[in-house]
């Protein structure tokens, strides 16, 4: 909705106003018992009758729109501070603040979350070989998949360029179940990741390598657990990607 200006505001007021003034002087000129009452209770009657009228009015058509507006524009700086433009993902200040309380939560609950870093394996060459159009529409495809496979309580975020974050919270209070079910995840992640993309009459293809960061009973702090999943991605890398790898110190 249009955000109005403060010259519209008293425009539209002006407007409401003087055409309410206008039709109650028709009223009052074609209405002889409107003309025989008293003129200073006239007077009375037609600024209650002026405030009755163009109160709902500026309401709908001045105040309620003023406000819609604003709500809007209070969104949408909401989402430049914390969404992703491209794939409308959590970016990495969001993704810093869900995982500082994940972490957190992971210590006083006792129980395990997970940080996964993903890199698009074959990304580049995409890029080189058909633009950064066909690259924009892998991203945003993966970003769809994403959402699509992952719970609603986890944060889907995109560090930048190629990388993705997922952020899962209560994964179980024993190590090695925590440790099973976050490879399960990866799996379907990786291959989720491998069905091919279609653009413009090609069909692309990436695959994907994870790392993986077992948020622990231990108080970490967020860029360090981002660094760590890095790590462990750049292994999966080396191992030829297409696969995850748990970091370890």
């Amino acid at each position: 909705m249009e955000r109005l200006t403060i010259k519209q505001i008293v425009a539209r007021i002006a407007t409401i106003t003087l055409m309410v003034e206008l039709l109650f002087m028709l009223t009052l000129e074609h209405s002889p018992l409107l003309r025989s009452i008293d003129g200073n209770f006239m007077a009375i009657f037609n600024a209650v009758i002026l405030v009755a009228i163009t109160t709902p009015l500026i309401y709908f058509l001045v105040i309620k729109p003023f406000i819609i507006a604003h709500d809007e524009a209070l969104i949408k700086i909401s989402q430049l501070a914390y969404i992703d433009p491209l794939t409308q993902l959590a970016n990495r200040r969001f993704l810093s603040r869900h995982l500082e309380m994940t972490v957190s939560g992971a210590v006083r609950h006792k129980i395990y979350g997970a940080l996964l870093l993903m890199d698009l394996d074959g990304f580049k060459s995409i890029n080189d070989l058909y633009g950064h159009d066909a690259g924009d529409a892998v991203l945003i495809a993966i970003a769809k998949r994403l959402h699509s496979i992952t719970r609603s309580e986890d944060v889907v975020g995109r560090l930048g360029g190629d990388e993705f974050v997922v952020l899962i919270d209560h994964l179980d209070n024993d190590e090695r179940i925590a440790h099973d079910k976050v490879s399960r995840i990866t799996t379907k992640l990786i291959n989720m990741v491998n069905n091919p993309i279609e653009f413009n009459g090609k069909t692309l293809h990436v695959g994907a390598s994870i790392g993986i960061r077992l948020l622990s009973f231990q108080k970490l702090e967020t860029e360090t657990a981002i660094g760590e999943a890095d790590i462990a991605m750049y292994r999966a890398k080396q191992a030829g990607g297409g696969c995850a790898v748990f970091f370890e110190k």
